[in-house]
């Protein structure tokens, strides 16, 4: 089994702004290929189902990158992406690791979405990686609120205070991501230079700052799949048969 699921933000509005967001769209696209390009079947899913809001600002041009022009020719990329799958439908049964990009959405929707928490203690338990990007790690909030104390002690990344900031948005969402995630417990590292590329790997938890973070925060899960399919296969190896079995007997 080799599949990959991501889990989208169905929310698209700011406080005190008309301004949209949703999906950040690079976040999305820059992960996807990276699980496609290695080899990994993709699903998508979202708490709304269908075609998640996308965040005008990411679809700028000083903010697409190769795998957003990758996306536009990509029909059934396209087709999945307009279609995802309710959130409540979602076993982890199916999947090897589930990975949530950004946008600011998280923080509103995965932040309290009970399936979406659930479900990330679900591959936790069954000792399966989660992925976050950006503000895509506001979806460990759930998942700290049906186990407290998941988060403390933890080093994560995530879209920090100042980046916000930067970005002219703090004061249209409910709250600052990095602070609420301190608050929890968590060691939240960033780059020493805001927008910079930032990836952090704690056991099971694999997070990225911020959009240039994304392909790296991806490209770090599937070497933790691949070392712990590595480490599976030279156990079966080193196994010795039962002497019982030995053709000399």
């Amino acid at each position: 089994m080799k599949n990959i699921l991501m889990v989208l933000t169905s929310h698209s509005a700011m406080e005190n702004t008309d301004g949209k967001t949703g999906v950040w769209l690079g976040e999305f696209t820059d992960p996807y290929y990276e699980f496609i390009d290695a080899g990994y079947t993709v699903t998508l899913t979202s708490p709304k189902g269908g075609r998640p809001p996308v965040d005008p600002m990411s679809e700028l041009t000083e903010n697409i990158t190769g795998s957003n022009r990758r996306f536009q020719d990509d029909e059934s990329a396209k087709t999945a992406f307009s279609q995802t799958t309710v959130l409540d439908q979602i076993r982890h049964t199916d999947y090897d690791a589930v990975f949530y990009p950004g946008g600011h959405g998280p923080i509103w929707d995965l932040a309290v979405d009970n399936n979406s928490g659930l479900l990330i203690l679900d591959f936790l338990d069954a000792g399966k990686p989660v992925g976050a990007v950006c503000h895509g790690p506001a979806a460990l909030i759930s998942a700290e609120r049906h186990r407290p104390g998941l988060l403390n002690g933890k080093t994560i990344s995530a879209f920090s205070n100042t980046e916000e900031s930067m970005v002219g948005r703090s004061g249209n969402v409910p709250y600052l991501l990095q602070s609420r995630l301190e608050e929890l417990g968590a060691a939240v590292k960033t780059a020493l230079i805001p927008f910079l590329s930032h990836v952090e790997h704690d056991g099971l938890l694999i997070t990225g700052q911020n959009p240039l973070s994304a392909g790296p925060t991806a490209k770090a899960l599937i070497e933790l799949l691949g070392n712990r399919a590595a480490d599976e296969t030279g156990k079966g190896k080193d196994e010795k048969p039962d002497e019982r079995d030995d053709p000399k007997d």
